[in-house]
């Protein structure tokens, strides 16, 4: 990170200056009103803002808490250490990246000067924006989404070992400097920046890094949605379970307990969604998108396609281009 941007980070704040003085406590007041230790957003965030960053207080233990919005932490320098849910224990060190979703309980142990830890607090609406930006086929994105944004239970976190890959580090450190230097237009900026970056993650499932069993969980249903990713034309469950060393049964128990769907399910999610993405950006004949997609039998794929869509295939390609044709002709007029 740029020497210049860890200067501004290190900056002792009043909170910490108190620390440092002999309060031997997190003053909750700064991050709730409420009996509860559920840190608001609301006292976290300017009126209208969907995303802000403020450096982790250091020189104390920060006690159990929970969060009413999606938090990320990224490590600039040093290392902290997390427990979540009273049991999870994250060691995070310089490059790494945590999500927590809206409904984990998370506490931190103390952190010293040069712990540089910085927590970006993200109202979930933030990020409508950057999941436009992927592809709507990609089920690993659907996974990680359904991870920050479930209930509480096996996904409350989401933790990267990305020190070393230079585009996720140059991505989060834009955010930080764009925030830090309150830079024009940041909100259009950072929600671009936060789609190529969750862009960039669903390439690195194999950096998710977990300790549990549910964990362990998480970790093998990404690698088959990504399989269901490369393989969606011909792949198959048997394949699958050869290649991950595993019965065909418990595979398939663990599909549909992570998913709610089976095996077959999810591969005819990513075909139709590849098969419409073709619809509306190629010159392809139907027939010539069923065959790239992995379809056979052309009765099938209209039938399911005419109850998923509403439309035929082609009814489907004259919408879209007739949609993308008065943009156009909007954006000409302006």
């Amino acid at each position: 990170m740029q020497e210049e941007l860890l200067l501004q980070l290190r900056q002792i704040s009043a909170e910490e200056q108190a620390i440092l003085g002999g309060q031997t406590e997190v003053e909750k007041s700064i991050y709730t009103r409420r009996r509860e230790f559920v840190i608001d957003p609301k006292q976290m965030l300017q009126k209208g803002k969907l995303m802000d960053i403020r450096l982790h207080t250091r020189f104390i233990h920060f006690p159990r808490h929970s969060h009413d919005y999606i938090e990320m932490i990224y490590m600039c320098s040093g290392s902290t250490v997390h427990i979540i849910n009273g049991a999870e224990r994250v060691a995070l060190k310089k490059g790494d990246l945590l999500f927590l979703n809206q409904h984990a309980v998370h506490e931190i142990e103390p952190a010293g000067e040069l712990d540089l830890a910085v927590n970006f607090i993200i109202l979930p609406e933030f990020f409508d924006k950057a999941f436009e930006m992927i592809e709507e086929e990609n089920v690993i994105r659907d996974f990680i989404v359904g991870s920050l944004r479930r209930q509480s239970g096996s996904a409350d976190f989401i933790y990267f070992r990305v020190a070393d890959l230079l585009p996720v580090q140059n991505l989060i450190e834009n955010m930080i400097w764009s925030l830090v230097h309150r830079q024009s237009n940041v909100r259009n900026i950072n929600q671009t920046t936060m789609g190529l970056l969750l862009l960039t993650l669903t390439n690195y499932t194999q950096r998710i890094e977990g300790q549990n069993a549910t964990q362990y969980e998480k970790e093998r249903m990404l690698m088959v949605l990504r399989y269901i990713e490369e393989h969606y034309k011909n792949g198959s469950l048997m394949e699958l379970a050869k290649q991950m060393n595993q019965s065909v049964t418990g595979l398939s128990r663990l599909i549909k307990q992570q998913c709610g769907r089976n095996f077959q399910q999810l591969m005819q999610q990513k075909r139709f969604h590849q098969a419409s993405f073709l619809l509306r950006t190629t010159t392809l004949t139907v027939e010539e998108i069923l065959t790239a997609v992995g379809y056979d039998n052309s009765s099938y794929f209209y039938r399911v396609f005419r109850e998923k869509y509403g439309v035929t295939p082609r009814q489907y390609r004259k919408k879209c281009a007739k949609s993308t044709k008065i943009c156009m002709s909007s954006t000409i007029e302006e």
